[in-house]
This record gives C-alpha cells, sequence and structure tokens, in this order.
C-alpha cells in the first residue's frame, strides 16, 4: 500500500475512459445520484438502510457516485464551473474515506494523492476498483 504523500504524479490510476467503462449513460446516472440525494436528504422515500454499517456503504456510494458523475461531466465538457464541481466532490468522497479506511477499494488511499486537483484521481480509482467488486453498497 503506498503511504507517501504525492501530488498525483506518477500515481497508477485508470484514464476516464477505462474508470467508467461500466458506468450507466450521464443521463441516466445523473437521475439516479440525485435520487440517492434526494433520498438522503429526506425529500424522497427510499429503501431502509438496514444496519449502521450497510449505511456507511451506502452513504459512501452515493458519494462516489456523486463524484464520478462531476468528474465525467468535467471530462466530458471541461470548464471552471465542471471542473470545480467536480474537485470539491472529489474532495467530499477523500474526507469520508479518511474517516472510513476500512471502505477504501483501490491501491492508493486518500492521503496519498494530496492536492485537490488530483483528488479527481483518487475517485477513477475507487470508482473502477468498486465496479470490480460488484457494486458494494448500492
Amino acid at each position: 500500500m503506498d503511504s507517501a504523500p504525492d501530488d498525483g504524479e506518477g500515481i497508477d490510476v485508470p484514464p476516464p475512459h477505462e474508470a467508467y467503462a461500466n458506468a450507466p449513460g450521464l443521463r441516466r446516472e445523473m437521475h439516479q445520484v440525485l435520487a440517492l440525494d434526494a433520498e438522503r436528504d429526506g425529500r424522497r422515500a427510499g429503501p431502509g438502510t438496514g444496519s449502521p454499517a450497510d449505511a456507511t456503504a451506502a452513504e459512501r456510494a452515493r458519494l462516489l457516485r456523486r463524484a464520478a458523475l462531476m468528474d465525467r461531466l468535467a471530462c466530458a465538457a471541461p470548464g471552471p464551473g465542471p471542473i470545480a464541481a467536480a474537485a470539491e466532490t472529489a474532495e467530499q468522497l477523500v474526507l469520508y474515506d479518511r474517516r472510513h479506511p476500512d471502505l477504501v477499494a483501490g491501491p492508493h488511499r486518500p492521503d496519498t494523492i494530496t492536492l485537490a486537483r488530483s483528488h479527481r484521481l483518487y475517485v477513477r480509482q475507487e470508482y473502477a476498483a468498486w465496479t470490480a467488486a460488484g457494486r458494494p453498497g448500492t
């Protein structure tokens, strides 16, 4: 496991087209992520979350999907707004994973990549590992 902080240079993560190869289409994923956000915020009824461990994994999956969606949108239409949104949601995932390191699936820990602009690399790593593991927490 890599624990040396880095800015993302030389860290081997899948490029976006590989990391998101099995992702739903952007429109479908946007609707699903918005539905998950509404369930979390109590604006929409959703399935019971079960045990606290299940709730932690489900929240992590929501944050990961949201960060991956924003990263995909920023890749499709780079610009200050989409890039800032992708960086912000990536940071939210990194902060969550620092509190729940047992949920990290990829080889690089959240503190390995220290610059916020590179947290998107962490999202790609984690999304690819999450889909390879069968999308746990969903």
